[in-house]
């Protein structure tokens, strides 16, 4: 048997299991929107921020933890991710800048305004990680390419 060797099996990418994080930023996603109606709903009169705040922090803990198990992957197409989180980063900023400047235009100050400007922060990262992460997810890992 000298001087036959076998390929270990490779896992496509296609195959490749990952933790739950595109369900995690999916409900970071949705928590963060549905935040944000509930307060656009109530202006221009002070909308109550009890359910916005807790949506506000269930979101942020979702979001978090998808992103601890990002930062734990080890074969995963990181520069992809960071290219393409980067740039559709730059778009939803810009979007949730627009979206906010609506509400300090139409007079939102105060605490409603702090949690809307966090709401839209959490959308604003949350679509991009969503885009990054799965354009990442069928790319080819840097071990695939050695």
């Amino acid at each position: 048997m000298s001087g036959s060797s076998v390929a270990p099996p490779t896992v496509g990418v296609l195959d490749r299991r990952f933790p739950p994080v595109i369900a995690l930023v999916s409900g970071s996603l949705a928590l963060a929107i549905g935040g944000g109606i509930f307060m656009a709903a109530t202006f221009p009169d002070r909308p109550p921020l009890a359910l916005p705040v807790a949506l506000l922090a269930v979101s942020g803990v979702l979001l978090t933890v998808a992103g601890v198990f990002t930062a734990r992957l080890h074969d995963f197409a990181g520069s992809t991710f960071r290219t393409v989180f980067g740039w559709t980063l730059l778009a939803y900023v810009v979007q949730a800048g627009m979206i906010g400047f609506a509400f300090v235009h139409n007079h939102a100050r105060g605490r409603p305004l702090v949690v809307l400007c966090l709401l839209l922060v959490l959308f604003a990262v949350d679509v991009p990680f969503l885009v990054a992460f799965t354009a990442a997810r069928y790319a080819l890992p840097p071990s695939a390419t050695s």
